[in-house]
């Protein structure tokens, strides 16, 4: 058998039998081929970029997400820059408007786009808290057999998102050779979610000192069960206002507030005032902004898990 057939039965590497999805099979992270150290003298202005990309799970390195921020936020600028002349151009405005614009604009959008892997590593700490608590439950349950520590993250290694892809890690590592405690440390250092880097690391703490790893693991169940209802309590407390918001801005405005300036501009129609569909339109777009905004802040303040 020559070199070459070699090569083709290596290629199709097998995965460990405890690892459900290796890590070292990952693409290596997206960089700049051009103009890197332009980009990375960028990047070295954002010194938490980094770490969020690795939260984030996202394949870039901060050279590489600079670059995607600066040419996606040109996109974008364009974009929004023709949406404003197609709605200005049969108006009065002055078209020299965009030149002013057009860097404001630009600006606006690098750094929004920017806030991505911040905004990511959030939603990915959000869907860990949701499944933390039935995760551990589970371990805590085949500690309590006589299980060992390994086989037991061993067990939901798998169907519980992403809690079981960061234990993946865990298993991974161990398997390659890191002790447990390192790896423990290694994996609860680059996650967002605090309630799982909690307990994570007082899991590595028991077993470096010798302590009960069962009774450290339900006590830091305990407390995060705890956290957990307390921040549902705060999340009802916190929609009163938002809902007093939407009716006042929302429902009582628009409508009362479009049948007084209707009565208004039929009182002075003759000093000039007009009050034509596009007066309407502008308010119905005023509306829908509006909802959006209201739906958009319940939606990310909402706690998204469930008690145990």
């Amino acid at each position: 058998m020559d070199q070459n057939d070699n090569k083709t039965n290596v290629a199709p590497r097998s995965h460990h039998p405890l690892v459900s999805q290796p890590l070292r099979d990952a693409e290596g992270a997206q960089d700049p081929q051009q103009f890197r150290p332009f980009f990375k003298s960028i990047s070295l202005r954002f010194p938490l970029l980094k770490r969020q990309l690795i939260q984030a799970r996202m394949n870039y390195t901060p050279a590489g997400f600079v670059k995607y921020a600066i040419t996606g936020a040109v996109y974008v600028t364009a974009i929004l820059l023709l949406l404003s002349w197609l709605v200005l151009r049969t108006t009065d405005v002055s078209l020299l408007i965009f030149i002013p614009l057009a860097p404001i604009l630009y600006i606006a959008m690098f750094f929004y786009l920017m806030q991505f892997p911040q905004v990511k590593a959030s939603q990915r700490a959000k869907k860990i808290d949701q499944e933390l608590v039935f995760a551990g439950r589970h371990m805590l349950i085949e500690l309590q057999s006589g299980v060992p520590l390994f086989d037991a993250m061993l067990g939901i290694s798998r169907d519980y998102g992403p809690v079981s892809e960061e234990f993946n890690k865990i298993v991974e590592k161990v398997t390659l050779g890191v002790p447990l405690g390192a790896a423990l440390h290694d994996v609860a250092e680059n996650n967002p979610s605090a309630y799982f880097n909690r307990m994570v690391l007082q899991l590595a703490n028991s077993l470096a000192s010798g302590a009960d790893v069962t009774l450290t693991l339900e006590s830091s169940l305990n407390q995060i069960s705890q956290e957990q209802i307390l921040d549902l309590k705060a999340y009802g407390q916190k929609l009163n206002p938002l809902v007093m918001f939407f009716m006042i801005f929302g429902i009582i405005m628009p409508s009362l507030g479009v049948a007084f300036m209707i009565m208004l501009a039929s009182f002075l129609g003759g000093s000039g005032i007009s009050f034509g569909p596009s007066a309407l339109f502008g308010i119905l777009a005023c509306i829908g902004i509006i909802q959006f905004i209201f739906l958009s802040v319940v939606e990310s303040s909402r706690p998204k898990f469930d008690i145990v």
